[in-house]
């Protein structure tokens, strides 16, 4: 194991540097958030062919970047776990997992709401929806067997192994609008001939998806270090910090 990983994941060091940086996340995430969804909600033209009803667009593509970041870095987190048996990796895994369950519900609420004007349905089994869906209970599925095992480790280990069978399932919901006939629209930012989508609505795009993701970070933060002093309640260093408020 690299050596900064290693001090890295000593809890004392972890939860001093943890809440330095955990203010230089929520601060500049709540602004760029909210920038970037009033030029979006309010400043943004209107589509050609969707109008007004395209805005959601500012929700829920950031919502469903990070239903996909946040299984990633939960499967990451997994396997750490189990390789090297961390104790701050393992307490990572259900620290992402409600978090990332959220912004994936966000971003299913979110997509049906537009697909309610453009599909005439709130749900349709399409390939991306079904494929999100199943990423939803993947995260819920990880809290359910974490909370179900009685020891802290063991049911660490158990999350993890299932949140690495799980990791499939992000390529799939990435690729499905390419493997498959699918109503969902394709990728309009990250595409290899440059985005499909004006500046004046692409910009506001960018600087949301920005401010969500520094906000998820916060929030895996915070819940990590919550679950840090209490998974270390009985030791030295916490008694001291409780000590000193």
């Amino acid at each position: 194991m690299p050596r900064w990983m290693h001090k890295l994941a000593s809890p004392p060091y972890f939860y001093r540097t943890s809440g330095k940086l955990a203010p230089w996340l929520a601060w500049p995430g709540v602004v760029l958030m909210l920038c970037g969804l009033y030029a979006g909600l309010v400043l943004a033209p209107p589509d050609y062919q969707q109008g007004d009803a395209f805005r959601i667009i500012y929700i829920h593509v950031p919502s469903a970047w990070l239903s996909l970041m946040g299984y990633s870095a939960l499967a990451t987190a997994g396997f750490i776990a189990l390789v090297w048996r961390l104790k701050l990796a393992e307490i990572a895994v259900i620290a992402i997992a409600p978090v990332g369950a959220s912004f994936t519900f966000l971003a299913l609420v979110t997509g049906s709401i537009w697909g309610k004007p453009m599909w005439g349905a709130w749900w349709v089994w399409d390939a991306r929806l079904t494929s999100e869906l199943i990423l939803l209970f993947l995260y819920l599925s990880v809290i359910a067997l974490h909370n179900a095992i009685e020891s802290p480790r063991t049911a660490a280990r158990a999350s993890s192994l299932l949140a690495l069978v799980g990791v499939i399932n992000v390529p799939i919901i990435h690729y499905s609008v390419v493997w498959w006939k699918t109503l969902h629209q394709g990728s309009t930012v990250f595409r290899m001939d440059g985005p499909s989508i004006e500046t004046a609505m692409l910009a506001p795009l960018l600087i949301a998806a920005l401010g969500f993701t520094l906000l998820f970070g916060w929030l895996v933060l915070w819940r990590l270090r919550v679950l840090l002093l209490w998974r270390e309640r009985r030791s030295r260093w916490v008694q001291r910090v409780l000590a000193h408020g």
